[in-house]
């Protein structure tokens, strides 16, 4: 008999709990997937629903109840890229694997279909599409004459390494980069391994960066494919912020591209290699942070989410993350980050950014004058800037296995 009592109150207890988690997840799935005026499957897999550009989610945010969507920039970003950087070996990705399937109608967005599933591999409903918390220390201490030991000495956070090209001290409201594009080897199922440009501003826990580029996140995707994604935060991702549109905050208006959708084809080593060019820029007029995908408008960060960020950056990343639990720890975690080469390794077999710009107060688009790069675990991710002749682009070549015998 008391067997069976502590039983009985046992499963209560785990009915009570599941039933509250169950519950959690409804209301999410409810929040996140919007009515649709039209669903189109994928051939992936994905499901993409035409969403009223009006109802999205990014309105339920409380700053913007009374938001007044603007449909397109008061400016452009302008361009200052080299024509051919890539010697004709390269090609620039314009679609994604949806788009085979058919097209949003005017007046919608695409939004890639969250699931059950997908919502219950997060530790819980309210972490789903969310970093852990992050303080770069670093940018409490900047100056204009920043030099490369204040990067080397930033606290190194304990669940993700980076390998990235800094640019450190100025006001930026503008960056632009060609990501080459890959799907890195091993990715374990709890990590993910991202190629991006990130604009940060901010003093320590009340940090604020927008982020873009490529990603694959198995714990949100629930898949390895490479994926075009965006990201914010206001408080150095304690509370705030999230991945694509998994939280009210990016107001998207293009019909073309959806965030958290896969990417294709992706570059190879010794073949072809494919990229996505992301533009990042401050109107001065609204305030906002728009997002291009070439030459695309994918949408933007409102102005009123920010405090820092409502007028410039202070520091702008290019580079690659892996976040683990399992980074700088023995045994080290197995996802690698960009191709899974050495950045030593360098054209077509590691990964890059080239056309690397910013734009600052003098409103020119430009290479940027004062550059670092480094990388948390040079054993396990690593970075090089270079040229193949001093009059060609720049790149920047960033990334590693993870594991292996340098990095055990």
């Amino acid at each position: 008999m008391r067997l069976l009592l502590i039983f009985a109150i046992l499963s209560c207890l785990y009915n009570e709990a599941y039933g509250k988690v169950s519950l959690d997840i409804d209301m999410k799935l409810k929040t996140l997937n919007k009515p649709a005026l039209k669903t189109i499957k994928s051939e992936d897999g994905d499901i993409i629903d035409c969403i009223d550009v009006y109802k999205q989610h990014a309105f339920d945010h409380p700053a913007l109840r009374d938001h007044k969507i603007q449909m397109k920039p008061s400016v452009e970003f302008g361009t200052k890229k080299t024509t051919n950087p890539n010697n004709g070996t390269s090609e620039q990705i314009t679609s994604q694997i949806w788009s085979k399937s058919g097209n949003c109608p005017t007046g919608t967005i695409p939004v890639r279909r969250v699931s059950r599933e997908d919502i219950s591999r997060a530790s819980s409903p309210s972490h789903f599409g969310r970093k852990t918390p992050h303080v770069y220390r670093f940018l409490d201490q900047h100056k204009a004459n920043f030099n490369l030991t204040s990067a080397e000495n930033k606290p190194r956070p304990k669940d993700r390494s980076e390998a990235i090209l800094l640019a450190l001290g100025f006001n930026y409201v503008g960056a632009q980069s060609d990501i080459n594009v890959w799907n890195p080897p091993r990715v374990q199922p709890h990590d993910y391994s991202s190629a991006q440009i990130w604009l940060l501003s901010g003093l320590s826990d009340k940090l604020e960066s927008i982020e873009a580029g490529w990603v694959v996140n198995p714990g949100v995707f629930g898949d390895s494919r490479t994926r075009l994604f965006t990201y914010w935060t206001k408080d150095s991702y304690a509370t705030t912020g999230c991945i694509n549109l998994l939280c009210s905050g990016f107001v998207q208006t293009s019909t073309k591209y959806a965030l958290g959708a896969a990417i294709e084809p992706v570059s190879s080593t010794s073949h072809k290699q494919y990229y996505i060019t992301i533009s990042m820029f401050l109107d001065p007029n609204s305030g906002n942070w728009w997002l291009h995908c070439g030459n695309n408008v994918i949408g933007y960060w409102p102005g009123k989410l920010f405090s820092y960020l409502q007028h410039s950056a202070t520091a702008v990343q290019w580079g690659g993350e892996v976040y683990s639990v399992n980074v700088r720890k023995k045994p080290h975690t197995r996802t690698s980050m960009g191709s899974g080469a050495f950045a030593s390794n360098r054209y077509a077999e590691a990964c890059f950014h080239t056309n690397i710009r910013i734009k600052d107060y003098s409103l020119q688009i430009k290479y940027p004058q004062y550059l670092s790069q480094y990388a948390d675990e040079y054993n396990c991710y690593s970075t090089r800037l270079s040229r193949r002749t001093y009059k060609s682009e720049p790149f920047f070549f960033f990334g590693g296995p993870g594991q292996n015998l340098r990095c055990p």
